[in-house]
């Protein structure tokens, strides 16, 4: 790629480089004469030094006698602010995770099941939640009967013995549920060990426990939402505490879990800025929340068994009872007077989205907050001193010093810009040479800059072109060459072609041709034609540096040219070992870039491979995986780019367009395990072969008997005219009979119960069979038939019968897709038929819609269970991940009735919406199936509309699909002349409503 950029207005570096010496000469001839003065370095830096100091001492000295209070206020003002973060962030980390452990709860079976044993079976998980937050105190569930089930963990002996545990009791279980055996609701206790077997359970008639009478039940089933009490005593654990719930995701059972705040008084005993500091968080009642001893905190209540929180001033504590007396305002500080000594009392909110009103009361005391101050100053005011005796001396010393290494130092620094790093010796320099440092200095840090923005653009720049063109401009500007190019090995390794191009002056830019011969790679360190133009300057002769690009295992790869003038910054070995140095860097990028463009285009390749051969593998379905992603991207692609409607604010990136793509290129790959024989019956017996064959010869063989029957009789001397009678009527009945039974064989609409009746009367009628019908079986055949016992020869047999052969039972491979099937984990929601397959004939010419059975139908419907099977153990990387999910919900409705998963509408992306309107015009309009005939476009937008009413297409994603006219540009590429009638948007659009 050319880049072609603004010559920058100041002068190149190299030649800032080159002319350092003169140009200060020159500047100083015409600056005044104060302004050529100059004084010794050493002298400047003791001055200096010594001026700054005294300063630094005086204002020193200030500061402390003025503003020492004030700032140990402020810093204590900022340590409360820091505390009162703390200890709502310890807020947080208390009632956050109860917060996830509920939502969690309210998608756990426990939450749906209706009996006792269901629920303990779940008990393992809820002890491994009590386990995890050892600040849980029980979790809780009731159910809408009233039945109610507790977990609470004994974590301590005082506890174990107030609940008259037995020993090594970890966990009570009291439940209220109906009981076989038991009438009414019956109430338990039971008590498990650490391994969750059970101790000892036994009915409890005075435990009476209905949760539906309970606040945190009513209130949360009635606002449908999580409910979080105010802090209270437990009067099982004597802890303080909250109480949270929530409704369980059907809405019907209310999860709850006790949450203890004991550690909250520990927390704060540690983030006191005094030993003697008061802390306490206290609510709008002002009762003590939290204390650093929390003993204090809890008194027993005369009237009742249990405990109450304290109030402040019962609390005892003479500075926060002055503080309360005060009223201070949220944020607000003073000093106040508390047994006989000053204190600093402030209060702060505690900032919590659950609770309103909480508050945080410190008195600090002021003797203790300024002690320290008071010695640190003093410290400060010696070390002051010490220090100003010890740099006078020293800051003359350090100026000569410095004085004598900086003419070193601008050595080094131009040997850095010229890419040599290595340490010269110094030497005692003029002060003069400080403007020659000052430059060198500059040079090499926008050197430096510029190296940077060459590691950014190769590490951002995902394409390759962009890339290459800002490494390339960078690398020019930080050497000070005059241009340069990038070029590449073409496809066929016969030579070199531009990759990218930059030239400080445009018009050098014929120097750099498209094309190289493949010679300027292998001798890259000679001369080659070209390489000096009649337009160069012969004073200062160019040099042209190539650096051969290869890949990590040798391989050509391409070619860096660079052009500079041979002058003393750029004329030595140094400068092409950095080059080639940096060429690695820029090969590995190059060939990173190269590999993961290679390996998208062949996954691209391999999916549209997948794709066309299940297209390939039946006819009825040839094109399929190739219309809907083409109709699915056409439909995504404007509605991204629509500026105003319902999808105005939809926006993909490029990622995300692909991932897209992909899914809607595999969203039929499960197709590959679909047998043929289903997905083509085209009949009722149609297996791998139409079996309305071996009916056929049934019927032909009882033609046969007819006509024996009447030859027998008729040489018996039966009346003759009776018999070819009764022959005519026989043969006729037979006729009518199999093509009674072709008729069947062929789906329909509809096939009435007197058909069926009929079709087993028909089926009753006995043929004989005289040869073995176990001979060159297979086999699977074998096995089937391996229960069933061996009928002597010649053997009746019906004319149509279901045989236990017919029946192919589940083997090993049966599809894990009920929803209780422990290794159903992609969450299928199906019902599976009772068998792998059912060929008997009677069960299935008495199909009464179309050709296929239940199983036959599971068969088909599979391929979108072993789309989501297929795609989710294969390694997406991160920004693919939803390619699964894509591909296998363009089946799902939005009404929950769809398969494999019954999603609903708020559990369907607008990706799996638009590739479900997709497939489905896509396959009403496809013209490759010969079991029906194309639909035309009103035809099919007229069915698309029924199935938005019914809610199985989102009504948004239609009307966008009619107003935007995508169904319009498809049909123009893919739908015969036949199909495009006329349509009548508006119309469509005004009965959807």
């Amino acid at each position: 790629m050319d880049t072609l950029r603004d010559s920058p207005q100041d002068p190149p570096p190299s030649a800032v480089l080159r002319g350092t010496g003169a140009a200060s000469v020159g500047q100083g001839g015409h600056l005044p004469w104060w302004r050529r003065i100059t004084i010794p370095f050493e002298v400047l830096i003791a001055t200096v030094v010594v001026t700054a100091m005294l300063l630094l001492t005086a204002l020193l000295v200030y500061q402390v006698s003025t503003s020492a209070r004030q700032a140990i206020i402020a810093a204590s003002d900022e340590s409360a602010q820091r505390i009162s973060q703390l200890i709502a962030e310890r807020v947080h980390r208390i009632v956050d995770p109860a917060d996830a452990t509920i939502r969690l709860l309210a998608f756990d079976p426990v939450a749906f099941a209706s009996t006792l044993p269901a629920r303990l079976r779940r008990l393992p998980v809820l002890a491994r939640l009590l386990e995890q937050n050892p600040l849980l105190s029980a979790v809780f569930i009731g159910y809408p009967d009233g039945q109610f089930l507790l977990v609470r963990p004994v974590r301590n002996e005082a506890l174990r013995v107030r609940l008259d545990a037995p020993p090594k009791t970890a966990y009570l279980v009291q439940s209220m549920a109906r009981e076989r055996g038991l009438a009414g609701m019956v109430g338990r206790w039971s008590y498990y060990d650490a391994d969750l077997r059970l101790i000892d359970s036994a009915v409890r008639p005075e435990y009476r426990y209905d949760p539906r009478t309970r606040p945190w039940y009513a209130e949360a089933l009635e606002q449908n939402t999580q409910i979080l009490t105010a802090p209270y005593v437990f009067f099982t654990t004597q802890e303080v505490g909250i109480t949270l719930s929530q409704p369980s995701e059907d809405g019907r059972a209310v999860i709850g879990l006790d949450v203890a705040l004991t550690d909250l008084g520990h927390e704060i005993s540690g983030l006191r800025l005094m030993p003697r500091t008061e802390i306490a968080v206290v609510d709008k009642d002002r009762r003590v929340l939290a204390y650093p001893d929390m003993s204090r905190v809890l008194l027993r209540d005369g009237n009742t068994p249990g405990l109450r929180l304290r109030a402040l001033d019962d609390l005892g504590v003479p500075s926060l009872h002055a503080l309360q007396a005060l009223g201070l305002k949220d944020g607000e500080s003073r000093r106040l007077q508390a047994d006989g000594e000053e204190w600093l009392g402030r209060s702060l909110p505690l900032a919590s989205m659950r609770w309103q009103g909480l508050q945080i009361l410190m008195a600090i005391p002021t003797k203790e907050l300024l002690a320290e101050v008071n010695n640190n100053l003093r410290q400060q005011v010696w070390l002051s001193v010490s220090l100003i005796g010890l740099m006078l001396p020293l800051g003359w010393l350090a100026g000569r010093r410095v004085g004598r290494s900086l003419f070193g130092l601008a050595l080094q620094a131009r040997a850095l810009a010229r890419f040599d790093f290595r340490r010269p010796e110094r030497r005692v320099s003029p002060v003069r040479e400080v403007r020659d440092l000052g430059q060198v200095m500059d040079r090499m840090s926008d050197t430096i800059q510029e190296f940077l923005h060459i590691t950014h653009h190769i590490s951002a720049e995902s394409r390759t072109d962009l890339m290459l063109s800002s490494v390339l401009y960078e690398l020019v500007r930080a050497t000070s060459c005059t241009g340069g190019a990038v070029y590449l090995v073409d496809p066929q390794r016969t030579g070199l072609l531009r990759a990218a191009r930059h030239c400080e002056d445009p018009e050098q830019q014929s120097r750099y041709p498209e094309h190289l011969a493949m010679v300027h790679f292998i001798n890259h360190t000679e001369p080659q034609p070209g390489d000096q133009h009649e337009d160069d300057d012969d004073t200062e002769p160019a040099r042209v540096l190539r650096v051969q690009l290869r890949t990590r295992d040798g391989q050509p790869l391409g070619l860096l040219v660079l052009r500079y003038i041979a002058d003393q910054t750029q004329d030595d070995a140094h400068f092409r070992a950095f080059v080639e140095k940096l060429s690695g860097t820029l090969s590995v990028a190059i060939e990173t870039r190269s590999l993961i463009e290679g390996q998208k285009k062949l996954l691209d390749a391999v999916i549209r491979l997948l794709a066309d051969a299940i297209d390939a593998k039946s006819p009825y379905t040839g094109g399929h995986c190739e219309r809907v992603p083409e109709l699915a991207e056409a439909l995504m692609d404007r509605m991204c780019a629509a500026k105003d409607g319902p999808f105005a604010q939809v926006a993909m990136t490029d990622a995300e367009r692909y991932e897209f793509r992909l899914g809607a290129w595999l969203h039929d790959c499960g197709k590959v395990t679909s047998p043929e024989h289903i997905i083509d019956k085209a009949t009722k017996l149609e297996t791998l072969y139409n079996r309305i064959h071996e009916v056929r010869m049934r019927f032909e063989v009882l033609w046969r008997d007819a006509e024996l029957d009447y030859w027998k009789q008729h040489v018996s001397g039966v009346d003759p005219v009776r018999l070819q009678r009764e022959l005519l009527q026989r043969r006729e009945q037979l006729q009518e009979d199999f093509a009674f039974v072709a008729r069947c064989n062929v789906g329909g609409e509809f096939m009435a119960e007197a058909d069926i009746a009929r079709l087993k009367a028909v089926g009753r009628q006995i043929w004989q069979r005289h040869f073995d019908d176990r001979l060159g079986l297979s086999a699977a055949e074998m096995l089937r038939l391996s229960s069933v016992p061996v009928r002597p020869l010649p053997a009746n047999e019906p004319l149509l019968a279901d045989r236990p052969e017919h029946i192919v039972p589940w083997g090993t491979r049966k599809p894990p897709v009920e929803a209780g099937n422990p290794a159903n984990r992609w969450g299928f929601d199906m019902v599976l038929p009772p068998y792998e397959a059912h060929l008997g004939e009677l069960h299935n010419l008495s199909i009464q819609r179309g050709t296929l059975t239940a199983e036959d139908r599971f068969k088909i419907n599979d391929h979108i269970v072993q789309t989501i099977i297929m795609l989710s153990g294969l390694p997406f990387p991160p920004h693919l991940a939803r390619v699964p999910s894509i591909a296998g919900s363009h089946h799902e409705k939005l009404d929950g009735t769809g398969y494999p998963r019954r999603l609903k509408a708020p559990e369907l992306t607008l990706a799996d919406r638009v590739m479900t309107l997709a497939d489905i015009f896509e396959a009403l309009t496809a013209a490759d199936r010969p079991y029906k005939p194309p639909k035309t476009l009103s035809e099919s937008l007229k069915i698309m509309t029924h199935m938005v009413r019914e809610r199985h297409i989102d009504a948004e994603v239609f009307r966008f699909f009619l107003t935007s006219g995508v169904w319009r540009d498809y049909a123009e590429r893919f739908l015969t002349p036949a199909q495009r009638d006329e349509i009548n948007v508006e119309a469509i659009l005004a009965s959807l409503g």
